[in-house]
């Protein structure tokens, strides 16, 4: 006896619940970001990748002019930051920018803690601490087409002048000034955190922006060089919002910072924010206004 033919009802069925059970399906496998750093590539050893696949990131040469030239009114400028920073060697400020240096796990983020007002770290905040990691990687990368095109000589090298990080010297006398990475990376975190927590955005822009500054005050890098990393950092920043990993990531750390925001986690002793507060405020190398 033939097989009947499938009637449409029966077929429609059939195909609803092929339907349904891909979808359950790939919701059952759709996971979180990652917040292990073993599970992401390593570009060296404890920094790992971004967001954004290689060959994506922003075109600093393209987005930035070039640096100011010698002689110009704009080198003249950059060259009274310098000689400023000169006067702050081993006071609380330079201290700082030391401590600003840092971008090594789990040291780095500990840099906004006071301004978040709570903890950043991989046992407390996983998700937020991954986000810092991943940005990172994109806003630093992001400002090499530029710092490999013009190889600009950082301000302390004609002189051999001091620096708060004399570890750093040969690894930075090897690498273009303009733009500064750390300075983008630093902005970028503030613009990110700033949308995790906005009603502490001030707070947060104030601190990224003291954070490049700290790159002037150590004489490693020229204001131009900060200028220009903060102009990296909002393009790479916007940027990153059209990446689904990074917009879910930013989401998972929002309920993370709402949550120790409840529980009343504090990021450090009131005396080691006020301490950073102080240092801060002093007189810094940067433009007069």
């Amino acid at each position: 006896m033939p097989t009947p033919t499938p009637t449409i009802h029966t077929t429609g069925l059939r195909i609803t619940a092929i339907v349904c059970a891909a979808l359950m399906a790939s919701h059952a496998v759709q996971a979180a970001p990652p917040t292990d750093p073993n599970l992401l590539k390593q570009l060296r050893p404890g920094f790992v990748e971004g967001y954004l696949p290689s060959g994506t990131w922003v075109d600093s040469l393209a987005l930035l002019p070039p640096p100011p030239a010698a002689g110009s009114p704009a080198h003249a400028a950059d060259d009274a930051v310098f000689q400023l920073s000169r006067t702050l060697k081993d006071s609380p400020r330079w201290l700082q920018a030391e401590k600003d240096s840092v971008l090594a796990f789990p040291k780095a983020p500990q840099a906004f803690q006071c301004a978040l007002g709570i903890t950043i770290s991989a046992e407390a905040t996983p998700h937020l601490n991954m986000l810092m990691r991943r940005t990172l990687a994109d806003a630093g990368l992001a400002t090499y087409k530029a710092k490999d095109f013009y190889k600009r000589q950082r301000p302390f090298m004609a002189g051999n002048d001091a620096i708060c990080t004399p570890k750093d010297e040969a690894s930075l006398r090897k690498d273009g000034s303009y733009p500064s990475g750390h300075s983008a990376l630093g902005w970028a975190w503030g613009l990110v955190l700033s949308e995790i927590a906005p009603e502490r955005s001030n707070a947060l822009a104030q601190r990224a922006k003291a954070f490049g500054q700290s790159r002037a005050v150590c004489g490693v890098h020229w204001q131009s060089d900060v200028d220009a990393g903060q102009l990296v950092a909002s393009a790479v920043v916007a940027q990153l919002h059209g990446n689904a990993t990074f917009t879910e990531q930013l989401a998972l750390a929002r309920a993370e910072v709402e949550a120790a925001r409840k529980a009343g986690t504090s990021a450090a002793t009131a005396e080691e924010c006020a301490l950073e507060t102080q240092a801060l405020t002093k007189p810094a190398a940067e433009p007069a206004k």
